[in-house]
């Protein structure tokens, strides 16, 4: 072990531009996945608050009996996606009007008919609150004879689920692609660390020293490597957190176990490039 440590520390002083860029280059790559899933992480907070008002609103005929809304409530209440069932009444939903939209209060008080429809307002449970489950709800209210419209904010919710998908999509492209680029930083590394000590791997191969053995300093090397650039990825997404949320506006922080995990990334990254590369290169001495 000691010698391994100590074989490490050489190698850092050897190349320590090296070492520093790929160090730099980790921690680039995180960084990208991190901001990613920094803003991801805030959409999701901010879906799940969208996905909470996701509702189906079916509006009902003026001439729709007591007996027909409540067979009809009754009846949706009952099917697996849905939460509740409330209905609002006419004249519920002019107290509505009058207290969300008080810029049009007097236009409503000077109306002689209440012209605001009764509605049966169809809440979706924790799961399925998604385009697909709206629709299908949405479609099987419209087949009763005393609802006369059905909306749900289609053109809305269908954004909201693409956005999600397309923040998964560039965070695993730009990820992978400055992985790539940092593995192959990482490499070099490896390879002028070998090259400048073949002499001496030559004479440990000759006197039977196993392949573990001359792989360790290097497997460490990448390990410490990862580490540095998991936390200087880590510092960087936290402080473009911190100044976003101080100077533009209000998000929250992603959960410290992603946080762990990512600098466990650029740990576990570290070492499997380091080793892929001293795999490779010690065949070319």
């Amino acid at each position: 072990m000691f010698y391994t440590i100590h074989e490490t520390l050489i190698a850092s002083k050897r190349a320590p531009l090296l070492t520093g860029l790929s160090a730099a280059m980790v921690g680039l790559a995180l960084f990208v996945v991190g901001l990613f899933g920094l803003a991801a992480y805030n959409v999701r907070v901010y879906m799940e608050t969208l996905e909470e008002r996701v509702e189906v609103v079916a509006y009902l005929r003026d001439d729709a009996t007591t007996a027909e809304i409540a067979e009809m409530a009754g009846a949706l209440s009952s099917l697996p996606p849905v939460l509740a069932v409330d209905v609002v009444t006419k004249s519920e939903a002019l107290e509505r009007a009058y207290s969300e939209l008080p810029e049009f209060s007097e236009i409503l008080s000077d109306l002689a008919v209440n012209p605001l429809p009764a509605s049966l307002e169809i809440q979706l449970r924790p799961g399925n609150r998604t385009a697909e489950t709206a629709d299908r709800i949405a479609e099987q209210a419209g087949f009763y004879p005393a609802v006369e419209e059905v909306q749900y904010g289609q053109e809305w919710v269908v954004k909201l689920f693409t956005l999600r998908r397309m923040g998964v999509v560039t965070t695993t492209v730009l990820g992978t692609a400055f992985a790539v680029v940092a593995a192959l930083i990482i490499g070099t590394a490896v390879r002028i660390a070998i090259f400048a000590r073949r002499e001496e791997i030559k004479i440990m191969q000759l006197v039977g020293a196993r392949d573990g053995f001359i792989h360790r300093p290097f497997l460490l090397e990448g390990g410490i490597t990862g580490a540095i650039g998991g936390a200087l990825a880590l510092a960087l997404t936290y402080t473009t957190f911190w100044s976003v949320f101080n100077y533009l506006f209000t998000i929250s922080w992603i959960p410290w176990e992603w946080a762990g995990i990512g600098v466990s990334a650029g740990i576990v990254f570290g070492v499997f490039a380091s080793g892929y590369a001293v795999r490779k290169h010690l065949r070319e001495i």
